[in-house]
Protein backbone atom coordinates (compact mmCIF):
# COMPACT_ATOMS: atom_id res chain seq x y z
CA UNK A 1 0.00 0.00 0.00
CA UNK A 2 2.54 2.34 1.25
CA UNK A 3 4.67 1.46 -1.71
CA UNK A 4 2.18 2.40 -4.31
CA UNK A 5 1.67 5.51 -3.05
CA UNK A 6 5.10 6.53 -2.69
CA UNK A 7 5.07 5.75 -6.81
CA UNK A 8 1.80 7.19 -7.63
CA UNK A 9 3.23 10.67 -5.52
CA UNK A 10 6.55 10.14 -7.40
CA UNK A 11 4.60 10.32 -10.91
CA UNK A 12 3.48 13.20 -9.58
CA UNK A 13 6.69 15.20 -9.06
CA UNK A 14 7.15 16.56 -12.59
CA UNK A 15 4.00 18.75 -12.38
CA UNK A 16 6.91 20.52 -9.73
CA UNK A 17 7.82 23.01 -12.31
CA UNK A 18 5.02 24.14 -14.09
CA UNK A 19 2.76 24.74 -11.30
CA UNK A 20 5.51 26.66 -9.28
CA UNK A 21 5.84 29.34 -12.40
CA UNK A 22 1.83 29.22 -12.61
CA UNK A 23 1.82 30.22 -9.00
CA UNK A 24 4.66 32.90 -9.42
CA UNK A 25 3.06 34.20 -12.85
CA UNK A 26 -0.64 34.47 -10.79
CA UNK A 27 0.72 36.00 -7.77
CA UNK A 28 2.93 38.45 -10.08
CA UNK A 29 -0.39 39.08 -11.95
CA UNK A 30 -2.37 39.96 -8.66
CA UNK A 31 -0.01 42.14 -7.40
CA UNK A 32 -0.15 44.16 -10.40
CA UNK A 33 -4.11 44.09 -10.08
CA UNK A 34 -3.85 44.98 -6.54
CA UNK A 35 -2.65 48.21 -7.58
CA UNK A 36 -5.65 49.31 -9.86
CA UNK A 37 -8.57 46.96 -8.17
CA UNK A 38 -7.86 44.84 -4.99
CA UNK A 39 -10.92 42.65 -5.43
CA UNK A 40 -9.72 41.89 -8.84
CA UNK A 41 -6.38 40.70 -7.21
CA UNK A 42 -8.56 38.80 -4.88
CA UNK A 43 -9.64 36.55 -7.28
CA UNK A 44 -6.12 36.42 -9.46
CA UNK A 45 -4.38 35.59 -5.46
CA UNK A 46 -7.08 32.48 -4.72
CA UNK A 47 -6.36 30.88 -7.97
CA UNK A 48 -2.64 31.84 -7.15
CA UNK A 49 -3.05 30.04 -3.46
CA UNK A 50 -4.85 27.00 -5.01
CA UNK A 51 -2.23 26.40 -7.18
CA UNK A 52 0.27 26.77 -4.63
CA UNK A 53 -1.28 23.63 -2.70
CA UNK A 54 -1.07 22.03 -5.41
CA UNK A 55 2.76 22.81 -6.01
CA UNK A 56 3.07 21.69 -1.94
CA UNK A 57 1.81 18.21 -2.56
CA UNK A 58 3.89 17.37 -5.61
CA UNK A 59 6.63 17.70 -3.03
CA UNK A 60 5.55 16.05 -0.38
CA UNK A 61 7.55 12.39 -1.67
CA UNK A 62 10.52 13.95 -3.31
CA UNK A 63 11.29 16.15 0.18
CA UNK A 64 10.56 12.75 2.11
CA UNK A 65 11.75 10.17 0.12
CA UNK A 66 14.55 11.93 -2.42
CA UNK A 67 15.83 14.05 -0.28
CA UNK A 68 15.62 12.08 3.00
CA UNK A 69 14.22 15.29 5.20
CA UNK A 70 11.27 14.90 7.46
CA UNK A 71 11.20 17.94 8.34
CA UNK A 72 10.90 19.24 4.80
CA UNK A 73 8.85 16.61 4.22
CA UNK A 74 6.34 17.42 7.18
CA UNK A 75 6.15 21.25 6.06
CA UNK A 76 5.37 20.05 2.66
CA UNK A 77 2.54 18.19 4.30
CA UNK A 78 1.46 21.01 6.64
CA UNK A 79 1.97 23.69 3.78
CA UNK A 80 -0.68 21.56 0.74
CA UNK A 81 -4.00 22.40 3.51
CA UNK A 82 -2.70 25.83 4.62
CA UNK A 83 -2.04 27.06 1.08
CA UNK A 84 -5.89 25.70 0.27
CA UNK A 85 -7.17 27.53 3.92
CA UNK A 86 -5.87 31.26 2.61
CA UNK A 87 -7.90 30.42 -0.67
CA UNK A 88 -11.12 29.92 1.56
CA UNK A 89 -10.41 32.51 3.70
CA UNK A 90 -9.39 35.30 0.82
CA UNK A 91 -12.51 33.94 -0.72
CA UNK A 92 -14.77 34.96 2.60
CA UNK A 93 -13.04 38.20 3.20
CA UNK A 94 -10.22 38.37 5.08
CA UNK A 95 -8.44 40.95 3.87
CA UNK A 96 -5.47 40.93 6.03
CA UNK A 97 -4.26 37.77 3.61
CA UNK A 98 -3.53 40.18 1.03
CA UNK A 99 -0.02 41.26 3.04
CA UNK A 100 0.67 37.32 3.23
CA UNK A 101 -0.06 36.41 -0.49
CA UNK A 102 2.67 39.55 -1.27
CA UNK A 103 5.22 38.08 1.17
CA UNK A 104 5.23 34.99 -0.88
CA UNK A 105 5.28 36.10 -4.24
CA UNK A 106 8.27 38.69 -2.93
CA UNK A 107 9.85 35.23 -2.16
CA UNK A 108 9.47 34.02 -5.24
CA UNK A 109 10.86 36.84 -7.24
CA UNK A 110 13.94 36.48 -5.09
CA UNK A 111 14.81 33.36 -5.55
CA UNK A 112 13.76 33.18 -9.49
CA UNK A 113 16.69 34.73 -10.32
CA UNK A 114 19.39 32.25 -9.03
CA UNK A 115 17.15 29.26 -10.63
CA UNK A 116 17.03 31.52 -14.31
CA UNK A 117 20.24 33.47 -14.50
CA UNK A 118 23.07 30.69 -14.22
CA UNK A 119 25.59 33.50 -14.11
CA UNK A 120 24.27 34.97 -10.74
CA UNK A 121 23.77 31.60 -9.88
CA UNK A 122 27.59 30.88 -10.13
CA UNK A 123 28.37 33.43 -8.01
CA UNK A 124 26.69 32.83 -5.57
CA UNK A 125 27.63 28.94 -5.39
CA UNK A 126 31.06 29.74 -5.55
CA UNK A 127 31.19 32.23 -3.00
CA UNK A 128 29.55 30.23 -0.36
CA UNK A 129 32.14 27.25 -0.88
CA UNK A 130 34.98 29.80 -0.38
CA UNK A 131 33.74 30.71 2.97
CA UNK A 132 32.83 27.29 3.58
CA UNK A 133 36.13 26.47 2.61
CA UNK A 134 38.06 29.32 4.73
CA UNK A 135 36.12 28.41 7.68
CA UNK A 136 36.62 24.86 7.23
CA UNK A 137 40.70 24.98 6.92
CA UNK A 138 40.10 27.86 9.94
CA UNK A 139 39.14 25.31 12.39
CA UNK A 140 41.91 22.80 11.32
CA UNK A 141 39.93 20.67 8.25
CA UNK A 142 42.10 20.87 4.63
CA UNK A 143 39.53 18.38 2.46
CA UNK A 144 40.41 18.86 -1.11
CA UNK A 145 37.98 20.69 -3.12
CA UNK A 146 37.27 19.69 -6.45
CA UNK A 147 35.11 19.44 -9.51
CA UNK A 148 36.13 16.57 -10.80
CA UNK A 149 37.20 13.49 -8.53
CA UNK A 150 40.73 13.12 -10.17
CA UNK A 151 41.64 16.35 -9.01
CA UNK A 152 42.05 14.99 -5.96
CA UNK A 153 43.97 11.87 -6.95
CA UNK A 154 47.81 13.22 -6.00
CA UNK A 155 45.95 13.76 -2.08
CA UNK A 156 44.87 10.10 -1.49
CA UNK A 157 46.65 8.76 1.69
CA UNK A 158 48.96 6.37 1.88
CA UNK A 159 47.54 2.92 1.83
CA UNK A 160 44.11 3.72 0.73
CA UNK A 161 43.33 2.60 -2.57
CA UNK A 162 39.32 4.58 -3.81
CA UNK A 163 38.25 4.76 -7.26
CA UNK A 164 39.23 8.60 -8.11
CA UNK A 165 37.50 7.96 -11.91
CA UNK A 166 33.79 7.89 -10.68
CA UNK A 167 31.15 10.77 -10.85
CA UNK A 168 30.53 12.84 -7.91
CA UNK A 169 27.17 12.54 -7.32
CA UNK A 170 24.29 15.20 -6.80
CA UNK A 171 26.29 17.81 -9.07
CA UNK A 172 23.92 20.37 -11.16
CA UNK A 173 26.57 22.37 -12.50
CA UNK A 174 30.22 21.79 -13.88
CA UNK A 175 31.36 24.72 -11.61
CA UNK A 176 29.92 23.63 -8.72
CA UNK A 177 32.71 22.19 -6.04
CA UNK A 178 32.95 19.24 -4.06
CA UNK A 179 34.67 18.70 -0.71
CA UNK A 180 36.56 15.36 -1.08
CA UNK A 181 36.96 13.04 2.07
CA UNK A 182 38.79 9.87 2.55
CA UNK A 183 37.46 6.91 3.86
CA UNK A 184 39.39 3.81 3.70
CA UNK A 185 39.48 2.05 0.51
CA UNK A 186 36.58 4.92 -0.67
CA UNK A 187 35.49 8.91 -1.01
CA UNK A 188 32.82 10.91 0.76
CA UNK A 189 32.09 13.91 -1.13
CA UNK A 190 29.80 17.00 -0.63
CA UNK A 191 29.18 19.11 -3.18
CA UNK A 192 27.85 22.87 -2.26
CA UNK A 193 24.79 23.53 -4.45
CA UNK A 194 22.35 26.23 -4.83
CA UNK A 195 20.40 24.77 -1.76
CA UNK A 196 23.43 24.95 0.31
CA UNK A 197 23.87 28.94 -0.01
CA UNK A 198 20.49 30.33 2.11
CA UNK A 199 19.17 31.34 -0.25
CA UNK A 200 16.07 30.33 0.60
CA UNK A 201 15.54 31.33 3.94
CA UNK A 202 16.92 34.71 2.47
CA UNK A 203 14.17 34.71 0.49
CA UNK A 204 11.11 34.11 3.13
CA UNK A 205 12.65 36.74 5.37
CA UNK A 206 12.84 38.97 2.60
CA UNK A 207 9.72 38.65 1.35
CA UNK A 208 7.77 39.15 4.88
CA UNK A 209 9.61 42.04 5.30
CA UNK A 210 9.31 44.01 2.12
CA UNK A 211 4.98 42.73 2.00
CA UNK A 212 4.66 44.93 4.78
CA UNK A 213 3.40 48.67 4.71
CA UNK A 214 6.29 50.16 6.99
CA UNK A 215 9.33 52.83 6.87
CA UNK A 216 11.79 51.80 4.05
CA UNK A 217 14.44 52.51 6.45
CA UNK A 218 13.70 50.36 8.63
CA UNK A 219 12.70 47.85 6.62
CA UNK A 220 16.29 48.03 5.03
CA UNK A 221 17.58 47.56 8.26
CA UNK A 222 15.62 43.81 8.48
CA UNK A 223 16.80 42.63 5.24
CA UNK A 224 20.55 43.66 5.90
CA UNK A 225 20.77 42.03 9.47
CA UNK A 226 18.47 38.88 9.00
CA UNK A 227 20.59 38.26 5.01
CA UNK A 228 23.44 38.68 7.11
CA UNK A 229 22.64 36.86 9.69
CA UNK A 230 21.48 33.83 7.52
CA UNK A 231 24.60 34.09 5.44
CA UNK A 232 26.77 33.47 8.45
CA UNK A 233 25.12 30.64 10.05
CA UNK A 234 24.40 29.17 6.60
CA UNK A 235 28.20 29.11 6.29
CA UNK A 236 28.14 27.39 9.59
CA UNK A 237 25.76 24.82 8.81
CA UNK A 238 27.77 23.83 6.04
CA UNK A 239 31.15 23.45 7.32
CA UNK A 240 28.86 21.22 10.70
CA UNK A 241 27.67 18.63 7.45
CA UNK A 242 30.73 18.32 5.26
CA UNK A 243 33.35 17.59 8.32
CA UNK A 244 30.43 15.22 10.56
CA UNK A 245 29.56 13.43 7.43
CA UNK A 246 33.27 13.70 5.65
CA UNK A 247 34.27 12.27 8.81
CA UNK A 248 31.44 9.54 10.00
CA UNK A 249 31.40 11.94 13.55
CA UNK A 250 27.63 11.07 13.88
CA UNK A 251 27.24 7.58 13.15
CA UNK A 252 24.39 7.36 15.44
CA UNK A 253 22.29 3.80 15.60
CA UNK A 254 23.21 3.43 12.24
CA UNK A 255 20.77 0.00 12.31
CA UNK A 256 17.88 2.10 13.71
CA UNK A 257 18.90 4.93 11.18
CA UNK A 258 19.21 2.91 8.01
CA UNK A 259 15.77 1.35 8.37
CA UNK A 260 14.06 4.47 8.98
CA UNK A 261 15.12 6.22 5.75
CA UNK A 262 15.87 3.20 4.26
CA UNK A 263 19.28 3.03 3.68
CA UNK A 264 21.83 1.06 1.65
CA UNK A 265 24.82 2.65 2.40
CA UNK A 266 25.88 2.72 6.12
CA UNK A 267 28.47 6.17 5.62
CA UNK A 268 24.77 7.81 4.40
CA UNK A 269 23.86 7.72 8.66
CA UNK A 270 25.98 10.55 9.07
CA UNK A 271 24.88 12.41 6.70
CA UNK A 272 20.98 12.08 7.98
CA UNK A 273 22.01 12.85 11.25
CA UNK A 274 24.23 16.01 11.11
CA UNK A 275 22.50 17.86 7.95
CA UNK A 276 18.60 16.15 7.70
CA UNK A 277 18.00 15.96 11.45
CA UNK A 278 20.46 18.53 13.19
CA UNK A 279 20.96 21.08 10.94
CA UNK A 280 17.52 21.30 9.61
CA UNK A 281 16.22 21.27 13.48
CA UNK A 282 18.56 24.28 14.07
CA UNK A 283 17.82 25.90 10.95
CA UNK A 284 14.23 25.99 12.23
CA UNK A 285 15.61 27.39 15.34
CA UNK A 286 17.58 30.20 14.30
CA UNK A 287 14.63 31.36 11.52
CA UNK A 288 12.63 31.81 15.13
CA UNK A 289 15.11 34.04 16.21
CA UNK A 290 16.17 35.79 13.22
CA UNK A 291 12.68 36.70 12.60
CA UNK A 292 11.95 37.78 16.65
CA UNK A 293 15.29 40.29 15.85
CA UNK A 294 13.04 41.43 12.57
CA UNK A 295 10.12 42.38 14.75
CA UNK A 296 12.17 44.42 17.06
CA UNK A 297 12.81 46.60 13.89
CA UNK A 298 9.64 46.12 11.98
CA UNK A 299 6.86 44.96 13.94
CA UNK A 300 4.49 45.29 11.20
CA UNK A 301 6.11 41.80 10.03
CA UNK A 302 3.71 40.71 12.82
CA UNK A 303 0.66 40.56 10.34
CA UNK A 304 1.36 37.95 8.41
CA UNK A 305 3.00 35.74 11.16
CA UNK A 306 -0.49 35.85 12.92
CA UNK A 307 -2.30 34.83 10.05
CA UNK A 308 -0.51 32.21 9.70
CA UNK A 309 -1.17 31.50 13.39
CA UNK A 310 -4.67 31.64 12.78
CA UNK A 311 -4.68 29.26 9.59
CA UNK A 312 -2.65 26.84 12.05
CA UNK A 313 -4.88 27.41 15.14
CA UNK A 314 -8.31 28.63 13.64
CA UNK A 315 -8.09 31.31 16.40
CA UNK A 316 -7.01 35.03 16.62
CA UNK A 317 -3.49 36.02 18.39
CA UNK A 318 -2.19 39.38 18.92
CA UNK A 319 1.29 38.58 19.06
CA UNK A 320 2.08 42.14 18.83
CA UNK A 321 0.54 42.97 22.41
CA UNK A 322 1.43 40.09 23.68
CA UNK A 323 5.32 41.46 22.88
CA UNK A 324 4.50 45.13 23.44
CA UNK A 325 5.27 46.14 19.86
CA UNK A 326 3.55 48.95 18.24
CA UNK A 327 2.27 48.24 14.97
CA UNK A 328 1.18 50.39 12.27
CA UNK A 329 -1.79 48.55 10.52
CA UNK A 330 -2.05 49.21 6.77
CA UNK A 331 -5.02 50.90 5.71
CA UNK A 332 -8.36 49.87 4.16
CA UNK A 333 -8.64 50.45 0.34
CA UNK A 334 -11.28 53.01 -0.52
Amino acid sequence: MLGQLNAWLAELHFLSGPLGWLALFLFFTAIVLEQYDREYARWVYIGAWVVFAGLWFTLIQPFFVVDESVIRGIGAVIATPLSLLVAKFFYEGRDSLFTLSRAVAIMGFVYAPFLLIDPLREQLVLLVTGHAEFVMNLVGYHPPLVTELSEAANQVPAGSNPDMTREIGGKERAYENTFVFFNGDGTITFTIILACTGIGSMAVVVGLIAAVSADLKRKLQAIALSVAIIYVLNIVRNVFIAIGYGHQYAHFAPDLTMTIFGLENSLRVSYIWVDRIMAQSASVVAMLVIVWLVVRIVPEVMEPLEDVLYLLTGKEHDLAGALNLDVETEPAAD
